[in-house]
């Protein structure tokens, strides 16, 4: 049925973007009766892919700038999470005309009728709402149990979901802290709220550590008594948000409980297990628990998060032959993802490709975790320079190799000459890693162009 209350507005939808959000919203708000018009800076040929998701509805481009007029003069503004509504003079502009605004999550979460996982954190979030709805959907298969959806920021829009979503089915959203940012506007938190973590990142659109963190706390926020967080125990941010908790707080920890046999490798996809654990004991579902298990300790991880894309057998030094794995992490736009990554591995075991464009963000502690624990580092973009030099100043000649190499395809080139002067561990694999702390401004549209442009070139 027809959400009747936006038959014949004036909706405009700021941002199409290339991630679907765009796409979703407009496209259910023209299937409401509602005269859409969506507007981006980005153009046309930049966006082909959700232009033509949109050719079969009623709706009005208008690509490559802002008109304001059209800011001032709707009924409706959607704005795209990445806009930062606080420095846009067209979003100020149609706040200053008394324009109401919402977001494309905010849409969806007022009308969903399931219940709700969300998931949020500085790192880790994607992997944790991927491993709650593998084990959730295995779990689950083969009943006549609930249906599990997933949305957010991992997946596609569900508003074109909203009719099939019953009260009995779970929905698994990832939340980031631009769409968190709001959900005071309509009062909503999730029914069981997942919290990984919380270290530096969008600095340059929070600008402080409290703010962002309390971005991050809208999450909890408008839960009741009959809602749960789950916390990280681990983290000495997030482990104190339990006195913000309104329900049932469970908390979560890799100290003093044994590994879990897992294909994902590195003690951060052991903290996002625990979490999706906590996340199976706290839902009251009735679920086959060895197949969710099994989905947990199979999952492969996700694509530009830590995901193995080429394997091959490579002659190291003393002529020995060695195993060469590489991974593709493109995801990691913050130093603490790539300090994450980085750990995974055993120490002088992994040459890792790092740089791009600049958030502004203190690098200290990832240029110390790079000179401490890499087997080289490959500079590339508008950071890679800065990176490689302050990783030479702090080894002071006892470092790894450095170099930067501008390119990926110079980066993937060189790793393969500097493998044959490696000495191979004697119980592992070595490892080129594409883990760049930084965002792909610059050199490419988005994270995935990058990590697809990365396995290319590692399979060649």
């Amino acid at each position: 049925m027809a959400d009747t209350s936006f038959s014949g507005k004036k909706v405009l939808v700021q941002g199409l973007g290339s991630f679907g959000g765009g796409v979703g919203v407009a496209r259910w708000l023209a299937m409401q009766g509602a005269r859409v018009t969506v507007t981006d800076t980005a153009a046309p040929e930049k966006l082909t892919a959700s232009i033509a998701a949109l050719a079969d509805v009623p709706v009005t481009l208008k690509l490559g700038g802002h008109d304001l007029a059209d800011f001032t003069t709707c009924d409706l503004l959607v704005v795209n999470p990445a806009v930062d509504k606080a420095t846009s003079p067209h979003v100020q502009a149609a706040m200053g005309a008394g324009i109401p605004l919402t977001t494309e999550m905010n849409l969806f979460v007022e009308r969903c009728r399931g219940q709700t996982i969300g998931i949020t954190g500085s790192v880790g979030k994607s992997t944790t709402t991927a491993l709650i709805y593998h084990a959730l959907k295995a779990g689950l298969a083969g009943t006549a149990g609930p249906r599990v959806f997933l949305g957010g920021n991992i997946g596609k829009s569900l508003l074109a979901d909203l009719e099939q979503i019953g009260p009995q089915d779970v929905v698994v959203l990832e939340l980031s802290s631009f769409m968190l940012e709001d959900t005071p506007r309509v009062g909503w938190s999730p029914h069981i709220a997942v919290v990984t973590n919380l270290v530096p990142n969008h600095l340059d659109r929070h600008g402080t550590m409290a703010a962002y963190g309390h971005a991050k706390q809208n999450v909890l926020a408008f839960q009741t008594a009959a809602d749960t967080a789950v916390i990280n125990a681990d983290d000495a941010v997030v482990a104190p948000w339990t006195c913000l908790a309104k329900g049932k707080v469970v908390t979560f920890t890799t100290q003093g409980v044994a590994p879990l046999p897992l294909v994902m490798p590195g003690l951060h996809n052991q903290s996002n297990t625990r979490a999706a654990l906590a996340v199976l004991e706290a839902l009251p579902l009735s679920l086959d628990k060895a197949a969710a298990l099994r989905a947990i300790q199979e999952f492969p991880g996700l694509a530009h998060r830590l995901q193995c894309v080429h394997r091959a057998q490579h002659i190291a030094g003393r002529g020995q032959g060695v195993e060469v794995r590489w991974f593709n992490d493109s995801k990691a736009t913050s130093p603490q993802a790539s300090i994450t990554a980085l750990q995974a591995f055993a120490p002088g075991t992994a040459i890792c490709v790092v740089g791009g464009y600049d958030k502004k963000i203190d690098m200290t502690e990832f240029i110390r975790a790079l000179a401490e624990r890499a087997a080289g580092v490959l500079g590339i973009g508008q950071t890679g320079a800065a990176l490689v030099e302050a990783v030479r100043r702090v080894g002071g000649g006892g470092g790894p190799r450095a170099e930067y190499v501008e390119t990926l395809e110079r980066a993937v080139r060189t790793a393969t000459e500097w493998i044959a002067s490696i000495v191979p561990p004697t119980s592992s694999y070595l490892a080129v890693l594409l883990s760049p702390a930084s965002a792909s401004w610059g050199q490419y549209q988005n994270y995935e162009q990058r990590g697809d442009e990365f396995a290319k070139l590692a399979r060649q």
